[in-house]
């Protein structure tokens, strides 16, 4: 794995420490041919880039680089690329579900050398693309849940797009996914390809920052934590009509068997999990579904 410290390559650990079919190792910081050769690995992967349309173009073209040699590597030592993608290089979105076979078209000069990328990986006879809706974690590089969090704790107004509508996936989800892949791929599947997998439920970006906002809340009242978190401030930033960035996540499902995970279960999972990390004490938080749970059982 490129990016040991990437949230991607620490949910993937996390999900190996789990099995024993399997095993994530961190690469060296300059990987080629000769590298892959000591190392020999049954595959390689490039966790995604965070937000692309937001990053330095030089921190795109330097990503897109590093890929293309690290193909290139690939290929001489005829070893799978697993190259992962945010689904922002769907820069216009799209008013349905966008399948695998829609080609990215930004208006960006950084997105359109990942796409120039992304066509040489396409090349390469064992190669995996996965475009994924937005990360959302509690620990590493791109982590957008502990981020968020953070701001919110220290209690800063947090910006927020209301018209913008994606679908965030857990990065657990990801790891446990994509794990699933990999061990199908080496059992001899051979459905190399794109494939697309966000989480559940379109979501705009202030409202999904408002759920985090919510549920941390009543966790933080729970266990007797004061102040309340930072306000949300919504932004418009597509005028009339809102941008929608749904991937369709079918061919994953029919070639796979891999289901889509629904974003708030995860999320909720994430901040009981980052409750009893930072309030050890407290062996119950409230998570505010403790009556619903009862009604639940009650009716069964």
């Amino acid at each position: 794995m490129l990016q040991a410290e990437h949230c991607l390559s620490l949910a993937l650990r996390d999900t190996a420490a789990q099995r024993s079919d399997i095993e994530y190792l961190p690469a060296p910081e300059l990987v080629d041919a000769d590298v892959l050769a000591t190392i020999g690995p049954d595959a390689v992967i490039v966790p995604p880039l965070a937000d692309p349309g937001r990053c330095e173009p030089a921190v795109v073209y330097a990503h897109a680089s590093q890929v293309e040699a690290l193909l290139e590597a690939c290929q001489a030592r005829r070893i799978p690329l697993i190259w992962c993608v945010s689904d922002t290089l769907y820069e216009d979105g799209a008013e349905g579900p966008i399948d695998e076979d829609v080609l990215p078209r930004p208006r960006d000069e950084a997105l359109r050398r990942l796409i120039s990328v992304g066509e040489h990986v396409r090349r390469h006879p064992q190669h995996l693309i996965l475009r994924l809706g937005p990360l959302f974690g509690l620990e590493g590089e791109g982590a957008w849940l502990s981020e968020l969090i953070e701001s919110l704790m220290r209690g800063e107004s947090v910006r927020a797009a209301q018209d913008l509508v994606l679908c965030p996936i857990s990065v657990k989800a990801v790891a446990r996914a994509l794990t699933g892949v990999l061990l199908q791929l080496d059992s001899g599947a051979g459905a190399w390809g794109t494939y697309h997998l966000c989480g559940t439920e379109p979501v705009s970006v202030f409202t999904f920052c408002s759920v985090v906002r919510t549920q941390l809340a009543t966790r933080l009242e729970g266990v007797g934590a004061l102040p309340a978190p930072g306000e949300l401030l919504a932004l418009n930033q597509h005028h009339d009509t809102p941008l929608r960035r749904v991937l369709n996540c079918r061919r994953l499902l029919d070639v796979f068997g891999i289901h889509q995970k629904s974003w708030r279960l995860e999320l909720g999972l994430m901040l009981d999990a980052w409750c009893q990390q930072h309030y050890p004490d407290h062996d119950e938080v409230d998570n505010g579904s403790r009556d619903s749970r009862k009604g639940e059982t009650s009716r069964a």
